[in-house]
């Protein structure tokens, strides 16, 4: 069977013990330096950006516990000069200050920010958006997601926070917006609302750590794909369950068209570079 073929009757969880790598193979070598421009605002970063929320939450981190503040500016700033220019954080992280030493080392301009809100009227909102920006120190954030929409009727709980967020947009102090969805429920309900522009959808090979198994979440991504939606896949190693299988992870989300790019929370410059090279190698595979 030809890959095309095997992608349109197989796009579900696969078995990593007997990975299918020609069913992947990419004729086009990708690399994580690649530049993608994400959803209908175009935002132009790099395919893979650098996680900073590993076992995120509480206001810290896998990232912020091992390397503090100056090792993550180091962190960032040798993505950075390995072509990485997306940096990935959350309030719930409490990375803020972190990518703000980053910045003390690269252009603003340079790198494209994401940040994520737990806001749900347009005063929590409000009060965010001032706090993250004197966090991250800069004017705008390329970014914000709502974070970890769980039910299907988080339009309605989240409508104050969301208009704020419209009227920032407008003042270009946010250039792009959307959600975070931690279940199926809240990923249709994405698919269906046009004011998310860009989602950050859970996706790997084996289904872990997912909204659902691949074969149910993959047609609910290419609904957004169809309505111009931006796609970042996270949890490409299943919070960590799949990393002895890195290589088969990343072949896969790879090949997914759906996923425009993707978030991976290296821990060390090493793990970083060690990324930045297994991801061409792993593009072509056969």
């Amino acid at each position: 069977m030809q890959r095309r073929g095997f992608l349109k009757s197989g796009a579900g969880a696969v078995s990593l013990s007997a990975f299918p790598y020609w069913a992947y193979a990419s004729a086009q070598v990708k690399r994580a330096s690649d530049v993608v421009e994400l959803g209908p605002k175009k935002i132009r970063l790099s395919r893979l950006a650098q996680g900073t929320g590993t076992n995120g939450g509480g206001g810290s981190s896998n990232q912020t516990k091992k390397m503090g503040l100056s090792g993550m500016g180091d962190l960032l700033q040798a993505g950075f000069d390995n072509g990485l220019t997306f940096w990935d954080s959350a309030d719930q992280y409490g990375t803020h200050s972190h990518l703000k030493e980053g910045l003390k080392r690269v252009p603003r301009e340079k790198v494209a920010i994401l940040s994520k809100t737990h806001a749900s009227t347009r005063e929590e909102m409000q009060a965010d958006i001032d706090r993250f920006r004197r966090e991250l120190g800069t004017d705008y954030i390329d970014i914000l997601l709502l974070h970890c929409m769980m039910d299907g009727t988080w339009p309605q709980r989240k409508q104050g926070a969301m208009e704020y967020i419209n009227e920032l947009q407008e003042k270009g102090i946010v250039k792009t917006k959307g959600v975070s969805c931690h279940t199926m429920a809240a990923l249709k309900t994405a698919a269906a609302t046009p004011w998310v522009e860009v989602d950050l959808a859970r996706v790997n090979p084996a289904g872990a750590v997912m909204d659902a198994p691949p074969e149910q979440v993959l047609p609910v991504l290419k609904e957004m794909k169809a309505a111009g939606k931006g796609i970042i896949g996270m949890k490409i190693f299943g919070a960590g369950k799949l990393r002895g299988r890195t290589d088969e992870c990343l072949q896969w989300a790879l090949a997914q068209d759906v996923v425009d790019c993707f978030t991976i929370g290296a821990e060390s410059i090493a793990e970083m570079q060690d990324l930045v090279k297994k991801i061409p190698a792993a593009s072509t595979r056969g």
